[in-house]
């Protein structure tokens, strides 16, 4: 469920379920995000290819979901996220840090660059507002931003 917390996955999801899914035989930047929605998708078991390779919503995962055991008094990280995206951010300074920690591991791999686009892009799964994200991995030391600001990267001895 928390793959439908973003834009593209949503729209995706929707074209699927109406049946309008044709993509045009050119990819351009719309059909590789509408790649990465699908994926996300397929991960998460909200679509399926049926028998002809083409996509269909599951049949499934809502009964699924609905039979599931009543959810459990979450412990760590999960206390602050729904569906994988922050509720809250604690109060608390190092239950905070930990809760950013979890994100920045989850969101950059060591010894990765991105630019401010890039991390915008892997934080915006976690939260909407990726500026607020962005600026405490930096203010806690877990995200290191390059004087010129071109570039961010995950500081290994704080993660």
């Amino acid at each position: 469920m928390a793959a439908l917390a973003n834009d593209d996955a949503r729209q995706a999801y929707a074209q699927i379920v109406l049946g309008t899914t044709d993509l045009p035989s050119q990819p351009d930047l719309k059909d590789r995000r509408w790649q990465r929605a699908v994926t996300a998708l397929l991960d998460a078991g909200l679509v399926e290819r049926n028998a002809s390779g083409g996509l269909q919503a599951s049949a499934s995962i809502f009964r699924d979901l609905l039979s599931q055991q009543p959810r459990q008094a979450q412990t760590g990280v999960e206390r602050f996220l729904r569906l994988g995206r922050i509720e809250r951010y604690p109060a608390n300074k190092s239950e905070r840090r930990e809760l950013l920690a979890w994100i920045a591991k989850e969101a950059v791999e060591p010894g990765e660059r991105l630019t401010e686009r890039q991390v915008n892009e892997r934080l915006i799964s976690y939260t909407d507002d990726v500026v607020l994200l962005r600026r405490y991995l930096v203010d806690f030391g877990l995200l290191e931003r390059t004087a010129s600001g071109s570039s961010y990267s995950r500081r290994e001895s704080n993660t």
